[in-house]
C-alpha cells in the first residue's frame, strides 16, 4: 500500500492514493475544496502544497497528516528510540514542522501542554466550566469541520462527560481536555490553522493515557 512506503514525494504518494481510491483529480478537488489546477501543479511537483493543502488532503484520504507533510518535504526528523511514546514522537514532530512552517516562533512541550490541562481541570469543575462544555462543544465541532480519530475520541469524550459517565476524577481530566478543544488560545493557537489544532491532538492523546491509568 502508498500508506506504507517509506519514502516517495507527495505527487506521486497521491497519484497511487487517488488510483486505490478511484478518485479522479476532480473529484478530489470537489471533496477537499482545493481547485483542480493547484491539485494537478502538487501532484506533478510544480508547487509546493501548503500545511492547509495536507491537512485537507489527509482528512479525505483517511491517511496521517504527518505522513504527508514527510512526503512533501517538509524536514521532520526522525531520530526516535523505539522506546518513545506516540506523544514524545508526535511532539518531535510538531516542533521541526512548526519551525519549517515559520508560522509560530514558540517552543512547543508537552508540559505546555499538561500545565494548560490542569488549569481547565479545575475550571472544568466549576458551573461556568461545565456550562461552556455543554454550550460550545458542538458549535466547535461544527467550525473545525474534521473527522477522523482525534474527532472522534473528542465526540466519546464529550459523551462521558454529558452523561456523567465516570469518578470525579475522570470526569475532571476529561472536562479539561473539551475546554481545551472549545477555547481558542491555548499552547497553539487555533487560528494557527490547521497547525493550530495539533496541540489538541497531543491533550488527546495525554488524557486517553490517564484514563487508562486509573482504570
Amino acid at each position: 500500500m502508498a500508506e506504507n512506503r517509506e519514502s516517495t514525494t507527495l505527487g506521486l504518494l497521491l497519484k497511487e492514493l487517488l488510483k486505490e481510491r478511484s478518485l479522479s483529480m476532480r473529484k478530489f478537488s470537489e471533496l477537499t475544496g482545493v481547485d483542480t489546477a493547484t491539485i494537478s501543479r502538487i501532484i506533478n511537483n510544480k508547487r509546493k502544497a501548503t500545511p492547509q493543502h495536507l491537512e485537507k488532503f489527509a482528512e479525505c484520504l483517511g491517511i496521517p497528516f504527518i505522513n504527508l507533510v514527510e512526503a512533501a518535504g517538509y524536514p521532520i526528523e526522525q531520530r526516535y528510540e523505539e522506546s518513545q511514546s506516540d506523544i514524545h514522537t508526535s511532539v518531535d514532530a510538531i516542533q521541526t514542522f512548526l519551525k519549517a512552517s515559520n508560522v509560530y516562533d514558540n517552543q512547543f512541550s508537552v508540559q505546555d501542554v499538561e500545565k494548560k490541562l490542569d488549569d481547565y481541570g479545575l475550571f472544568a469543575q466549576t458551573e461556568e466550566g461545565k456550562n461552556t462544555i455543554h454550550k460550545s462543544f458542538n458549535e466547535k465541532i461544527q467550525s473545525v469541520g474534521s473527522v477522523g480519530p482525534f474527532i472522534s475520541k473528542l465526540k466519546e469524550l464529550y459523551e462521558k462527560f454529558t452523561t456523567n459517565k465516570g469518578t470525579l476524577f475522570e470526569l475532571t481530566i476529561i472536562g479539561s481536555t473539551l475546554l481545551y478543544f472549545i477555547i481558542p488560545v491555548d499552547v497553539i493557537p487555533d487560528y494557527l490553522f490547521p497547525i493550530g489544532y495539533l496541540d489538541d491532538a497531543i491533550a488527546v492523546q495525554l488524557t486517553a493515557k490517564g484514563l487508562l491509568k486509573n482504570n
